[in-house]
């Protein structure tokens, strides 16, 4: 009996490391060819997740639906997609505006003739002491990171049960889990993704179709443009250790599409995060706050306050990957050896 809780923690880790693998993996020949001809709107495409699903599902021939701010930058979205293969639309949109989000889903209809997935990942944050951080940037967070979401999820829900079919894929956080200090606002409202998820899927299970689903990705932090397109008031550089690469969670947010769970923690250290709060959740916490300090307010080099992207687009970030890895591992090459 003594052994019994190291038995048990093994095994529960090999258990992360082969629901990671599946999760995360390349897509594969049979999936591609139930991707073919699908209709994929992405709102939230010009950058980052939204970017590298939007291109990957172009490999796949799908017909896919740019959504952003940034319209340049989605016309190249569009291109990179057909020139993979597939069909692209691209609709200039805001997800806090609900008027737009609804002219978004009415585009894919008459150009597509329906919607086979619908995936929110419009995202918006600012770093730094919940006290110093403007209220303007705290209430577009939600207007965006929530709002946005509820107004994607509805526009799409009512046309999924009119088809009889549909996927709802809203990007969530393992921070919708184990929140991270310093990221309060953000935070927040990925709990309030990962709720309007659940509740969703239980309001399906009583009303039908059961056709109809809704998924909730919950990534680890992520190198992509999220760090550079952040407001920041934190006094130092944005970042987080032991980022993930981008591609893990755009293969997991396309699987999602295709078998549907509820909710996707994506890769090993987000499910481990996720199964440590189940188990100890305060201590999870604390743990978590303190890496968010250390990383965030002790060793950041210098930064000035800034908003962002949070309230306009910025040409800056533009990429699938944001590059934040490479600027910490030159940072701290810098600290190491400055003198002392």
């Amino acid at each position: 009996m003594p052994f019994l809780p190291i038995r048990t923690l093994l095994v529960a880790a090999v258990g992360l490391l082969l629901c990671s693998c599946a999760s995360t993996a390349p897509i594969s020949r049979s999936e591609s060819a139930a991707i073919a001809g699908r209709t994929y709107v992405i709102l939230g495409a010009s950058s980052g997740f939204g970017r590298g699903v939007a291109e990957e599902l172009g490999t796949h021939k799908a017909n896919v639906v740019v959504a952003a701010r940034r319209a340049d930058l989605l016309q190249e979205v569009a291109g990179v997609v057909q020139r993979r293969g597939g069909q692209a639309l691209a609709v200039p949109t805001d997800a806090s505006d609900p008027a737009a989000v609804e002219r978004l889903a009415e585009a894919a209809v008459v150009r597509f003739g329906r919607i086979d997935a619908w995936i929110n990942m419009a995202g918006v944050a600012s770093l730094g002491r919940f006290w110093d951080i403007p209220v303007e940037d705290h209430a577009r967070i939600v207007d965006v990171n929530l709002k946005g979401y509820i107004y994607g999820s509805h526009a799409a829900l009512r046309r999924f049960r009119a088809q009889g079919h549909g996927v709802l894929v809203n990007m969530g956080s393992v921070e919708g889990e184990v929140p991270v200090a310093y990221h309060a606002s953000y935070a927040s409202t990925k709990y309030a993704i990962q709720g309007l998820g659940r509740v969703l899927n239980e309001e399906l299970r009583l009303n039908g179709p059961s056709s109809v689903r809704v998924t909730t990705i919950m990534p680890w932090a992520v190198d992509t443009p999220f760090w550079t397109h952040a407001g920041n008031y934190s006094g130092g550089t944005p970042r987080m250790p032991m980022m993930d690469d981008p591609s893990i969670v755009v293969n997991a947010t396309i699987r999602a599409s295709l078998k549907p769970r509820e909710e996707v923690p994506v890769g090993w250290k987000a499910q481990g995060a996720v199964w440590s709060h189940n188990v100890l959740p305060d201590l999870t916490e604390r743990v978590a706050a303190d890496v968010a300090h250390h990383y965030q307010v002790e060793t950041a080099p210098p930064a000035p306050p800034t908003s962002g992207a949070v309230h306009q687009p910025i040409p800056e970030g533009r990429g699938v990957e944001g590059g934040a890895r490479a600027r910490m591992k030159a940072e701290d090459a810098a600290r190491r050896e400055a003198p002392r």
